[in-house]
């Protein structure tokens, strides 16, 4: 009956294997394949962003105040004094959407949390 030992020392016995020490004087080489370039910022993508979120705030706190009728509506079709509020209401929302999703995405990516980068956001071409 073999034993667990017998079978270790049946492969390579301890006495033949050679090691050798590394080198102790490092000459500063460093594989260029495994350095990752520093990340390439999109400045326009990033500044379309920020235009679109503040515009979309703006629109929205607008057709906010348009609809609790603080802001008087000096021309209006309908008796109700509301109606152009809601529209203003919803394009603030599509257009402030894009702007706060790719802003949040630089953030994070400055930040440098996992999973968040600037390859994210669309560059334009640039």
């Amino acid at each position: 009956m073999t034993t667990r030992s017998n079978m270790l020392t049946a492969g390579i016995s301890n006495n033949k294997v050679k090691y050798s020490r590394l080198a102790a004087d490092d000459d500063g080489y460093i594989d260029l394949q495994f350095k990752k370039p520093p990340p390439k910022i999109p400045y326009k993508a990033i500044a379309l962003a920020i235009f679109l979120f503040l515009i979309g705030s703006l629109l929205i706190i607008l057709g906010a105040l348009l609809l609790a009728k603080i802001i008087p509506v000096a021309v209006s079709l309908h008796s109700d004094s509301t109606v152009g509020a809601i529209p203003i209401i919803i394009i603030g929302i599509l257009v402030f959407l894009p702007g706060f999703y790719h802003l949040r995405i630089a953030y994070y990516a400055a930040k440098g949390y996992r999973g968040y980068s600037y390859d994210d956001i669309p560059d334009f071409g640039d």
